[in-house]
């Protein structure tokens, strides 16, 4: 046998104890072991870095917030962490789905009828006074990055770089902003 092997496996066990026990400089010696492997896993399933990146450091705070449920006898401590990215890259996923309808939904909404003025078509006026209306009663964060994202066209990534926001947090404002959005006009449209 190698004297690489079984030194692996030997700090592998002692990196586990030391991570179970709280140590966060065995954390710090997992996400340099382990992260490019999540990474490249996420950027492979996602096809977006920055999604990527979100999903490693995701998959890390996972790993150090569930720590105590690692167990070395279920398999080694790389296994444990691929599992759960893997959990976080479906989630991400999930999410994105959620997104697109919402969006899909929002914007049906907020489509303006093309071509046709307001006198040859009156609920078009009336859906965009609404649809204003309504946006007006948004948060200002997220009635904001609506504003940007449909009137004026910008993608999450352009609206953050313009507001200074973190992506994660222009995603989080959209994802509200259309959640509540829907949910008024569902309310206004059933009066």
């Amino acid at each position: 046998m190698s004297p690489v092997g079984p030194t692996a496996v030997h700090a592998d066990e002692e990196l586990a104890r030391g991570l179970v026990a709280g140590d966060d400089d065995c954390l710090a010696v997992a996400y340099h072991r382990w992260s490019a492997l999540v990474h490249a896993l996420a950027q492979r399933s996602l096809g977006d870095s920055g999604e990527a990146e979100d999903v490693t450091q995701q998959v890390f705070l996972g790993v150090w917030r569930g720590r105590h449920g690692y167990r070395s006898e279920r398999g080694a401590m790389g296994a444990w962490i691929v599992g759960i990215a893997r959990r976080r890259i479906a989630d991400a996923l999930s999410a994105r789905t959620r997104r697109a309808d919402l969006v899909t939904s929002a914007g049906v909404a907020l489509t303006l009828v093309g071509g046709q003025s307001d006198r040859a078509c009156p609920e078009a006026a009336l859906d965009r006074v609404l649809v204003r209306a309504e946006l007006a009663g948004l948060p200002a964060p997220q009635r904001l990055v609506l504003h940007l994202a449909f009137y004026e066209d910008l993608t999450q990534l352009q609206i953050a770089e313009r507001t200074g926001l973190p992506l994660g947090t222009v995603k989080s404002h959209v994802r509200r902003g259309l959640r509540r959005l829907r949910s008024r006009l569902d309310e206004a449209g059933g009066d």
